[in-house]
């Protein structure tokens, strides 16, 4: 299978696979896993994540942070995907609207300066790592997926970065940390989730006054839902060519602030 149908398993699988572990109460893992600087990986996993992706910082908006990716010279970009024994990997993909938070912090690092910084389904980890550069004075990185962690961290070292504090576990419906700041991309791709999400996020701006900017190419499904009123355009970005193909076509992601008017109705 070319990587074609590894795209079409991810973009649209998703909402399948990890769209259920978002969105339940008790999170997506039996255990809270937690990875911090100096963790050693698993030599096993990481041998294989070295080998099965590509060192890149080309064909993105960032080419200041470099990642270890799924590029058409990777043996997966044309393996079955039912080979990949780590579970589907998402992380793998530098999502356009993960790409727009990252290029927004980069550009303007006042946004994150001194500030504490939640990025919540953060992949890659690209957009934490953006708030590293940028000067944010703590930044937790955020994902379900354990192997998204151990990315991150071989990430880190890529970009010179002490490893910053991850965790892996479902955080939507817990209690609303202190973070001065919470960013999230490409997240709004089922109609549960974007439910959950939204409730979450609007505790969190209600009780602790948190800052919240959303990344999003455009997809229906965060177009559609009711969330988008109560938002505010921050900057949009064209996409690079290699990135649209990656995305069937999406050309522009745009970085969005939300801002819940006080007659909303409380969570």
């Amino acid at each position: 299978m070319a990587f074609g149908g590894w795209e079409r398993l991810l973009l649209f699988g998703r909402q399948n696979t990890f769209a259920k572990a978002w969105r339940s109460r008790r999170g997506g893992w039996k255990r809270c896993c937690h990875w911090s600087a100096g963790k050693a990986l698993d030599p096993e996993v990481k041998a294989f994540l070295e080998e099965n992706t590509e060192v890149t910082n080309s064909g993105h908006l960032t080419p200041e942070i470099r990642l270890r990716l799924l590029t058409p010279r990777c043996r997966f970009w044309r393996e079955k995907p039912d080979l990949w024994p780590y579970g589907d990997p998402f992380w793998a993909i530098y999502w356009p609207g993960g790409q727009a938070l990252s290029r927004y912090i980069l550009d303007n690092p006042c946004v994150v300066k001194g500030r504490s910084v939640l990025d919540l389904g953060s992949g890659c980890g690209a957009t934490a790592i953006a708030a590293v550069m940028s000067g944010a004075s703590k930044v937790l990185a955020n994902d379900i997926d354990p192997i998204a962690g151990m990315a991150m961290i071989l990430n880190c070292e890529l970009n010179h970065l002490n490893p910053f504090p991850i965790t892996i576990k479902n955080i939507i419906n817990s209690e609303a940390g202190n973070w001065d700041l919470i960013v999230l991309g490409d997240m709004f791709y089922d109609e549960q989730l974007a439910d959950g999400l939204h409730q979450w996020l609007r505790k969190c701006i209600r009780i602790q006054r948190t800052e919240v900017l959303i990344g999003d190419p455009g997809r229906h499904q965060f177009l559609s839902h009711s969330i988008h009123s109560q938002l505010h355009k921050v900057i949009e970005y064209s996409l690079p060519e290699y990135t649209r193909q990656e995305n069937y076509g999406l050309t522009s992601s745009i970085v969005w602030s939300y801002q819940p008017s006080n007659n909303s109705e409380d969570c």
